[in-house]
C-alpha cells in the first residue's frame, strides 16, 4: 500500500506539522509502506496532483487551518480520496473550541464557562467579572492549536493585549476562567472490533509557568506522566469523559481530549484534537506506546481503521 503523508499547511502549526509528517512517513516506511511526504500548502494544487501519485490514500498530518478544519476532508471525500481520522464535521466542530463546548456539555461532559470576545464586542464587562470571580482568566483564539496566541491574565489590564494576540490567529477570541489543577489529556481510539476506548491518559506537568507553546516545544521544559499518577477514580473519570467528548462530535478513529483537573479531582474538558501531534514523543504515541503499541503499529491501524470507515454513511 502506497500513503501519501500530508504535512506542512499554512497555519501558525506549520513547522509542528512538518514534524509530525516526516516521523509518520519515516514510521511507516520502516513498516513496510511505500510512503511519500507532500508539503501541502493548496488543497486544489494537492487535488490537481493526486493521479500523479497512484497511491491508495493519505495520512493526515496537518494541524490547523484547512488542513484540520474540515475543509481538507470534504475535498478528499467529494473526489472520493481515502484518508486517516475524522470527517469533515468532526473536523469543524472541533476545531471550533466553542461549539464542541456545546457539544461536550450536552452530552454530559463539564467544560469551562467562557464566552466569545471579538472586536466589535471585546467583552471587556464580561472579562472583568470573570477576574472578580475566577481570579485568573485565559484568552486565546477560539479554533487554534498548539497554543499559539494563549495568555493568562489575572489584571484587566493586561486584556486588551491579549485579545490583539489571539486576534491575531483569527477574528474570534475564547476567553474562559482559569481552571486551578493539573493538566491531563487522553487520546481515544476506535478499536478493530469497533469499540471505542481511551488510551492512558496523561499528567502534562510543565517545569515553570502553564503548558504554552514554549513548555509544549523545547525539550526538558514538561514532564510528561504516562500512564498519569492521578488516583484511580480521576483517571477512570477521564477515561469515561474522553470517549463521551470524542462520541459527542462524531470523531472517527482516534482524537485526544484535553482536560483540567483540579485539586478535588473535578474535572473540565478543554477541546479536541482530530490531527494530535504525530511525532514518535508526541503525547498519543508516548499514550499507544504506554499500552504496549509501538509507533508504527499504532500508526498501521489508523490508517486500516480510517480507510474502512464508510464516509458517505450518515
Amino acid at each position: 500500500m502506497k500513503i501519501v503523508v500530508l504535512c506542512g499547511g499554512t497555519s501558525p502549526e506549520r513547522e509542528v506539522s512538518l514534524n509530525s509528517g516526516k516521523a509518520v512517513a519515516e514510521a511507516l516506511s520502516q513498516y513496510g509502506y511505500k510512503t511519500e511526504l507532500c508539503d501541502i500548502t493548496s488543497i486544489s494544487g494537492f487535488i490537481s496532483e493526486w493521479p500523479s501519485y497512484k497511491a491508495d490514500g493519505v495520512f493526515i498530518a496537518l494541524h490547523g487551518g484547512w488542513g484540520e478544519d474540515g475543509r481538507l476532508q470534504a475535498v478528499l471525500d467529494a473526489f472520493g480520496i481515502k484518508y486517516t481520522g475524522s470527517g469533515p464535521e468532526a473536523s469543524m466542530l472541533s476545531m471550533d473550541k466553542t461549539a464542541a463546548k456545546y457539544a461536550f456539555s450536552a452530552a454530559g461532559v463539564p467544560v469551562p464557562e467562557g464566552f466569545i470576545a471579538a472586536r466589535e464586542n471585546d467583552g471587556r464587562d464580561a472579562a472583568e467579572k470573570f477576574l472578580s470571580r475566577f481570579g485568573r482568566i485565559i484568552v486565546k483564539p477560539n479554533s487554534g492549536g498548539s497554543t499559539v496566541g494563549v495568555t493568562q491574565i489575572s489584571d484587566i489590564a493586561g486584556y486588551g493585549d491579549a485579545l490583539e494576540l489571539a486576534w491575531q490567529s483569527e477574528k474570534k477570541a475564547l476567553v474562559e476562567e482559569f481552571i486551578e489543577g493539573e493538566e491531563a489529556t487522553v487520546p481515544v481510539f476506535e478499536l478493530p472490533d469497533g469499540r471505542t476506548a481511551a488510551l492512558p491518559a496523561i499528567h502534562i506537568k510543565p517545569k515553570t509557568g502553564f503548558y504554552d507553546y514554549r513548555n509544549k516545544y523545547t525539550p526538558g521544559s514538561t514532564e510528561y506522566i504516562c500512564p498519569a499518577d492521578f488516583p484511580e477514580s480521576v483517571s477512570s473519570r477521564l477515561a469515561e469523559l474522553a470517549v463521551a467528548a470524542h462520541k459527542a462530535i462524531g470523531c472517527r478513529c482516534y482524537s485526544r481530549i484535553d482536560f483540567r483537573v483540579s485539586a478535588d479531582g473535578s474535572l473540565r474538558a478543554l477541546e479536541a484534537n482530530t490531527a494530535p501531534g504525530m511525532t514518535a514523543t508526541s503525547l498519543v504515541p508516548k499514550s499507544a506506546k504506554a499500552q504496549g503499541i509501538p509507533f508504527g503499529e499504532f500508526l498501521d491501524s489508523v490508517i486500516k481503521i480510517s480507510f474502512a470507515i464508510d464516509r458517505n454513511e450518515k
